[in-house]
């Protein structure tokens, strides 16, 4: 699941890349790059207030429904920093205009999906997709630029991400209750069709950007740790669910381990030419950045899922109203990050960390008021802006902690790291609400509300990572300069 939140950790990509030429279309390279990062913000947006439309129509279970979101997130995940590394060997561009025609076709496939099986496949290519657009656009947009000018550009990128965060569940709300869930996919297309066709017109790769020059890809590497993640994910979406622990969760459970160990062996031995780089986990506060974004990152994609499903199974919304429920987050987000961002610049990265990890668990907590009948500006409205207070107090200070945990060389693979863990945060969570989402009526809002306690725990576990593991001003100062 992709929220305006995620912002924080993808512009990393953006400022960690190097410059190239200038380009003769600032402007025009810049609206190509929002146009393709678009995509995935708004498929992620809008997918999950239709979960409800989706499984009546395709007569789907609970464990169908988490998968029509995991199975986009898995590769995205998992892949995000492999599409990166394409895009260096054979050309950002080539590879973002690739992963455009990739998740177009994908989404076409998800809209004329005669069934669950067709919709869960088609699902997994958008993700494949995601993985070589996102990485690829955000390095274009960082590349294209230097100086002051990078510094415009991301954020004028980061605005249209929160502007269409804030649209994209209201948009698809409003098509699912007017014309059907098949149209929030085929919405994807023109965005597409434009995206691709002003890449080919105004973006060009730096010459250096050649096969020959560039690192060998981590294949090994992305093969193992996709089927860490894919192992355990479908172990935790069985054990999380009706049937509870299983044999074969547990057999998948192990099998996923085996392949993290693989994956971690292979990383160790490749170096700093792995797609994750051992030399990351040497900064402790990198590592606790990383545990930070896990927890903060999954406990809000399990509200950004359950919510609207709730607000439609138990409250009796309309998707329209469900995905009208969720525009404080991005508006409040997009307000409230750039002076939270000046506060962290003023206090370091630790006490907002801390804190607005602290303050999104108390919008968790407010989450247990929410039940079937109650009214949303009592209920609904005042635990969405404490959250949303809380997420842009935490997000804001987050890129620029992560690229001054490690030292200059690892600054790509540290921000495309931090950005692939957001997405796994998402992934876990999103595993674990299989019994919510095969419940009903009184049922579901008690699992929502043990899923709001379970969520303000990770949050407070996040503040505790940033409180005990991330530099004060000082220090991360003194960090930056041994960079």
């Amino acid at each position: 699941m992709t929220t305006s939140a995620h912002v924080a950790c993808d512009v990393g990509i953006a400022r960690a890349s190097g410059p190239s030429a200038a380009p003769r279309h600032a402007g025009l390279v810049l609206t190509a790059t929002i146009l393709t990062s678009s995509l995935a913000f708004v498929d992620g947006a809008v997918v999950n207030v239709g979960l409800p439309a989706i499984g009546r129509d395709l007569h789907g279970r609970a464990a169908d429904l988490q998968w029509a979101i995991n199975a986009y997130l898995l590769p995205l995940s998992a892949l995000l920093l492999l599409g990166g590394a394409l895009g260096d060997r054979f050309g950002e561009r080539r590879v973002m205009v690739a992963g455009i025609a990739v998740f177009a076709a994908a989404s076409a496939a998800c809209a004329a999906a005669p069934g669950l099986g067709w919709l869960l496949a088609a699902r997994a290519v958008q993700g494949v997709g995601a993985a070589l657009l996102m990485p690829n656009s955000l390095a274009i947009l960082g590349g294209a630029f230097s100086g002051e000018a990078r510094g415009r550009a991301v954020g004028t990128w980061a605005a249209a991400a929160s502007v269409t965060g804030a649209i994209a569940p209201l948009l698809g709300g409003w098509l699912i209750d007017g014309v059907g869930w098949r149209w929030i996919f085929l919405i994807n297309l023109p965005m597409a069709a434009a995206a691709a066709g002003l890449a080919a017109a105004v973006v060009r790769d730096p010459p250096a950007t050649t096969p020959a020059s560039a690192a060998p890809l981590d294949i090994s590497g992305a093969a193992l740790g996709s089927t860490a993640l894919g192992s355990l994910t479908w172990a935790l979406t069985l054990a999380a669910g009706p049937g509870g622990p299983s044999v074969t969760a547990g057999a998948l459970a192990a099998s996923g381990l085996a392949a993290a160990a693989g994956y971690g062996a292979v990383e160790a031995r490749k170096g700093d030419r792995a797609m994750t780089p051992p030399g990351l986990f040497a900064s402790r506060s990198f590592v606790g950045l990383s545990l930070l974004t896990l927890l903060l990152y999954g406990a809000l994609s399990g509200l950004m899922v359950l919510l609207p499903y709730l607000l439609i199974q138990s409250a009796g919304y309309s998707a329209t109203a469900a995905g009208a429920a969720l525009l404080p987050f991005p508006i409040v987000i997009a307000a409230a990050s750039p002076a939270m961002g000046a506060l962290a610049g003023r206090l370091g990265p630790r006490l907002p960390l801390a804190a607005g990890s602290a303050v999104t668990a108390v919008g968790f907590l407010l989450a247990l008021r929410i039940g079937a009948g109650g009214s949303y500006w009592t209920e609904v409205l005042p635990a969405v802006l404490v959250v949303s207070l809380g997420m842009a107090g935490a997000v804001a200070p987050l890129t620029t902690a992560v690229l001054a945990s490690v030292d200059a060389r690892h600054t790509a693979s540290a921000s495309g790291f931090n950005s692939a863990v957001a997405r796994t945060g998402g992934l876990v969570a999103t595993a674990l609400l299989g019994l919510a989402l095969a419940s009903t009526g009184p049922a579901l809002v008690g699992q929502f509300h043990l899923a709001a306690i379970v969520c303000a725990a990770a949050c407070l576990a996040a503040g505790a990572c940033a409180a005990l593991l991330v530099p004060g001003r000082a220090q991360g100062a003194a960090r930056g300069e041994e960079g």
